[in-house]
């Protein structure tokens, strides 16, 4: 790569100071306002019941082609592209089915009261969540365009990552990565609870350091290509060497460590709080967040001091995730025995979600606001507390949302009678699109890496027109969305 254009990509991702939050949120709201029309053609029509070519590219123009135009063409104007998505899917909810798809789960028939063993398989402890898997996906699917898109003009530079103090797209986008990884790293062990199964500290690190070793590797091999190929790199991001995939390889060690304290703190979340509060504290009371701003780079540690003391940030992220998932992914938190129906169980569950939302947005305006806070900045950079609040409270609400879409689109989720039924219902209310871009999440996010990295050293991004930009966008939304798909039919999961 010409020197010349080398610092061109640089200085084109540098030095920027991100957009509002209020913004940011319009445009991830599309995510949720797609799966809404989803829902509803789904719900109402049965668009999605046979799932051939059409159905594939209504998925993947609603729950991919929807937010690629929310961060690209309709970037300025995301209200209104909320507002074309939800406004057919009102009409169809209100209009009768055309399917005969009820609301409520199907009985089985009269002849067949068991599947095989005439005993009636009662509903799972983990039950299959749909709302978090469409969450998991469509932040998958935001992620793999964003990284790819920020390299063209046709992207906002607003969305870009800021350079230390703001909020912008790609700056939740990176949170919102580790806040999931931490939301779904609670189902194994909700699942060894109610296996009654107790583990040692040493075997615990023992896993936790096999999960790791992967992602170290990828790690090293996105350094040595990047130095090799001399390749455009952004190095307030992270530092020198230090890149994305080491931070996501040192938070499994980290939270097992954790763990071990957990009769001493034995609430997640408020180790997420103490630990951001303690960082904060060190970065506003000593020398530390000058030492990470501005410390000249002259040692192993001062040239990936943005990677290493934001790691702080990330893990304190990756614990407010864990720390929903223990309260959301069980059908019962409280272990207790359960006398509340299907219906009302649901409603518990969007009360807690609306009360996690509420805690983190408190907490969130508690720290930043001028008039009743500390009126500290967000700062992706340090991934400080205020980062990690907002962080938090922005994933909270979306999950909230997607919950909130599904039980109004498909109540039969939460009241099946019995766990084939309830699979049943969960098939029917969870995109093919998503589910796939969610199942082999990290393989893809690597694959969108690669193709990035490709499309950046044989394509001049800074030149071309938004017409060649969309072009290439869309191919590349394809390319991914076929892959993964493609390896979901094949019941493929590649596990890193």
């Amino acid at each position: 790569m010409a020197q010349s254009y080398k610092t061109l990509k640089e200085n084109f991702v540098s030095n920027l100071s991100g957009g509002t939050v209020s913004e940011i949120n319009w445009v991830t709201a599309v995510a949720p306002a797609a799966y809404v029309l989803w829902a509803a053609l789904q719900s109402r029509q049965g668009y999605f019941l046979k799932y051939g070519p059409p159905a594939f590219l209504a998925d993947l123009l609603l729950n991919v082609g929807g937010i690629l135009l929310a961060i690209t063409m309709y970037s300025s104007n995301a209200i209104l592209l909320n507002a074309l998505l939800v406004s057919p899917a009102v009409l169809l909810y209100f209009l009768p089915s055309t399917t005969g798809y009820n609301k409520r789960p199907s009985k089985p028939p009269a002849n067949k009261p068991a599947e095989s063993t005439g005993v009636r398989e009662e509903p799972e402890p983990l039950p299959i969540r749909p709302f978090i898997t469409i969450y998991r996906g469509a932040m998958i699917v935001v992620t793999c365009l964003g990284i790819l898109a920020v390299d063209f003009r046709i992207f906002p530079r607003r969305f870009a990552k800021v350079e230390t103090w703001g909020t912008s797209l790609m700056d939740v986008g990176v949170g919102s990565f580790v806040f999931s990884a931490g939301l779904v790293s609670a189902r194994p062990v909700l699942q060894a609870r109610l296996a009654g199964k107790t583990s040692s500290f040493g075997s615990q690190l023992k896993s936790a350091l096999r999960a790791s070793l992967p992602l170290l590797l990828l790690g090293f091999i996105r350094l040595y290509s990047v130095k090799g190929l001399d390749y455009a790199e952004h190095v307030t991001e992270y530092g020198v060497h230090w890149n994305f995939f080491f931070t996501l390889a040192f938070l499994p060690p980290f939270v097992a460590l954790l763990q071990s304290v957990s009769a001493v703190v034995p609430y997640t979340g408020l180790m997420s709080i103490l630990i951001s509060g303690l960082y904060q504290t060190l970065l506003e009371l000593t020398k530390l967040k000058a030492y990470i701003l501005t410390a000249p780079r002259t040692d192993l540690l001062s040239q990936n001091r943005e990677g290493v003391f934001s790691f702080w940030g990330y893990l304190a992220i990756f614990l407010a995730g864990q720390a929903l998932g223990f309260d959301v992914l069980p059908r019962n938190p409280s272990q207790t025995p359960a006398t509340e129906s299907g219906s009302q169980q649901r409603k518990q569950l969007l009360i807690r979600l609306a009360m996690w939302s509420a805690v983190w947005v408190f907490l969130f305006y508690t720290v930043t606001s001028y008039n009743i806070g500390f009126a500290f900045q967000v700062s992706r950079r340090l991934a400080n507390q205020p980062y990690v609040l907002w962080v938090s409270a922005f994933n909270c609400a979306q999950i909230t949302t997607f919950c909130l879409v599904e039980t109004v689109f498909f109540p039969g989720v939460s009241i099946a009678a019995d766990r084939t039924l309830e699979r049943r219902e969960c098939e029917k209310a969870t995109s093919r699109v998503l589910k796939a871009f969610n199942r082999n999440g990290l393989a893809i996010f690597l694959l969108a890496n690669l193709l990035t990295g490709l499309g950046n050293l044989t394509l001049d991004t800074l030149s071309m027109s938004q017409t060649g930009a969309m072009v290439v966008l869309v191919g590349y939304a394809f390319l991914l969305t076929a892959v993964v798909v493609g390896l979901d039919a094949w019941n493929l999961s590649i596990k890193l």
